[in-house]
């Protein structure tokens, strides 16, 4: 099992950065997948990002894609998520989670969850 403790979410207008971050605990981190997921209220968890183990590629939902970027630290155990030109839409609780397997944008794919942090992008 795979501790993972999120950190970094805010209050920020539209067009603001955030950097979110991951710490991983309990497992050899470079053999994890890890993944970004939002939820905003009343919707379905969803998909932003994704770091393939052993360095297979990143991948990202269209509709952050070029805003933002998800980067891995396997020294640290950690993974972030830099958001840049935020919008109101962007307005959810993101979370991080981690696989050992390959990438998946499913979110039922995924076994281990952080708690989540709160963006919140204002108009």
């Amino acid at each position: 099992q795979v501790q993972l403790v999120e950190s970094g979410g805010g209050s920020v207008q539209a067009g603001g950065s955030l950097r979110l971050s991951c710490a991983a605990s309990g497992r050899i981190f470079s053999s994890l997948t890890m993944a970004w997921f939002r939820q905003a209220p009343g919707k379905e968890r969803e998909f932003v990002a994704a770091s393939n183990r052993y360095g297979g590629g990143t991948y990202y939902a269209d509709s952050v894609k070029g805003r933002f970027t998800l980067s891995r630290d396997n020294a640290k155990n950690a993974v972030y998520l830099q958001m840049t030109t935020l919008k109101p839409e962007d307005t959810a609780v993101y979370y991080c989670a981690a696989r050992a397997s390959a990438v998946s944008r499913t979110q039922y794919d995924y076994a281990d969850w952080g708690q989540g942090t709160q963006v919140t992008v204002s108009s």
